[in-house]
């Protein structure tokens, strides 16, 4: 998981106010649910020692968002009396939670957002095509295509003379139009940076349109017949295959990770070995078992790589002032300030990963803790 979408909130200091609340509207006594709720979360907050003018700004997000369809949350950061960031959550928190801290709570977005796949897809028929693109983690882009040529897309059979010239007349019309909805694929695929490529409806043009994407993006290209662009087309098909194909991808990324951490053999393994890493910005990326629950500690100082199991180990790196903060908002800090990438893990995925966090490296010297090492 990329995390770059976190760096605003550590480019300032804190301390954070961090909101996830149930924020659905749907029923009849939504609205006065959502009050509710955010009193309650404002009182915490209060409790905690959260200034008034951060408290403020985030009340005006909770009381004025854009609301959304179905069961939703938002989750909601602010520092200094300002929002920093605001996510949508594609269903409501486990829990809602307020709190009031030296860094970010961000963990519970990270978990609920999972692995983020880009992708696109398409629905095709021989006269042209509509289309969806979305970038990881971002507001989708949608893009409809016209082909040029709207006369003779049939193949009929005129009879006479006349016949073969019809057929050449269709296929060729096929052709062009496919040509066009292939060139707008392709500038969706690489605006999003596409994982995978879904190109759905009428056989004949999604065919015709699959042989005119270049190889880059065959390779990540699903095709299938489900889906019609006639209004009223019930989409189910097309969207349980599209939401299957992005979790195959997401669970191959997954696996290929734990693949390379196996691969390891002892080394990047446990909550020690991850911070001394990380401290030597060795992390290409972290895995770390989602436990609502974990509530352990770790030090740090003002940069992202200050982070230690110990205060003492700060001391050395002429720390004046250690803080003690939650271990995972460290983590992620240290993550997003070297620009390593984060694997969120079940935990049946990982039942024997060392205090629930190991990392793949990206080198390996003699001074790495491991193999002999240390």
């Amino acid at each position: 998981m990329q995390l770059s979408f976190l760096r605003p909130l550590y480019d300032r200091p804190g301390p954070w106010c961090s909101v996830y609340l149930d924020a659905s509207l749907d029923t009849h006594d939504g609205h006065p649910q959502v009050d509710l709720r955010w009193r309650a979360l404002k009182g915490s907050l209060l409790e905690q020692g959260a200034d008034p003018a951060t408290i403020h700004a985030v009340e005006r997000v909770v009381r004025g968002h854009d609301p959304m369809p179905g069961d939703y949350g938002l989750a909601v950061f602010a520092t200094g009396g300002r929002v920093v960031l605001t996510e949508y959550l594609a269903a409501p928190p486990l829990r809602d939670l307020a709190s009031w801290s030296t860094l970010p709570h961000t963990m519970p977005l990270v978990a609920q957002r999972g692995e983020q796949v880009a992708w696109v897809r398409v629905l095709a028929d021989r006269t042209g095509a509509d289309a969806v693109a979305v970038s990881a983690g971002g507001v989708p882009r949608r893009a409809h295509v016209q082909g040029k040529y709207s006369h003779q897309l049939r193949r009929v059979q005129p009879g006479g003379w006349s016949q073969s010239r019809y057929q050449r007349a269709a296929m060729e019309a096929w052709h062009h139009n496919a040509g066009d909805v292939a060139s707008a694929t392709v500038q969706l695929a690489e605006k999003v940076g596409a994982d995978v490529v879904v190109v759905a409806g009428d056989i004949r043009a999604t065919g015709v349109i699959a042989a005119q994407l270049p190889d880059r993006w065959q390779d990540v290209l699903v095709r299938t017949d489900a889906g019609k662009r006639a209004r009223g087309a019930d989409p189910t098909l097309m969207d349980d295959l599209t939401v299957q194909t992005i979790a195959e991808v997401a669970d191959q990324r997954i696996t290929a990770t734990l693949d390379r951490f196996g691969m390891q053999e002892d080394v990047g393994a446990g909550l020690d070995a991850v911070v001394y890493a990380l401290q030597r910005n060795q992390v290409e990326n972290m895995l770390i078992v989602d436990d609502a629950s974990a509530n352990g500690k770790l030090w740090i100082g003002p940069g992202p790589t200050e982070i230690a199991t110990d205060p003492d180990q700060l001391a050395g790196m002429s720390v004046a002032d250690p803080q003690r903060v939650r271990a995972d908002a460290a983590l992620l800090r240290a993550l997003v300030g070297t620009d390593a990438e984060l694997t969120v893990l079940a935990p049946e995925e990982a039942p024997e990963l060392t205090d629930g966090v190991g990392a793949v490296l990206r080198y390996v010297d003699a001074s790495t803790p491991g193999r002999g090492n240390g």
